[in-house]
């Protein structure tokens, strides 16, 4: 029964845990980049776009499917980024304990 006891400690400990990571997670942002700096995007912690900035020269009727491109490009960089701070705040919060296979954040 003492074991028990101690394992459900454990388990109420990670939990706090957890949610103190999701709470910093939201206060985290990272910036993705295309085109050498022409297109950023900023994603929120929970991998929300805070920000799209383009550069003026980019915006020409001709370019559209360029700028589309560079736009996907630049969030794919942003969420690259993202999942690495998350991953990184995920793992300090288990305590260095190996996370499950799989395992996702709640958005």
């Amino acid at each position: 029964m003492k074991d028990l006891m101690g394992l459900m400690k454990q388990a109420q400990e990670l939990q706090a845990r957890m949610q103190e990571a999701q709470e910093k997670l939201a206060e985290e942002s990272v910036t993705g980049e295309s085109g050498a700096g022409l297109v950023r995007v900023t994603l929120s912690g929970k991998g929300d776009i805070k920000d799209i900035e383009l550069d003026p020269s980019i915006l020409v009727a001709s370019e559209k499917e360029v700028v589309e491109d560079l736009i996907k490009a630049a969030f794919t960089d942003a969420r690259g980024k993202i999942e690495a701070v998350q991953a990184r705040v995920m793992k300090e919060a288990a305590g260095g304990l190996p996370l499950p296979p799989g395992f996702s954040i709640p958005g």
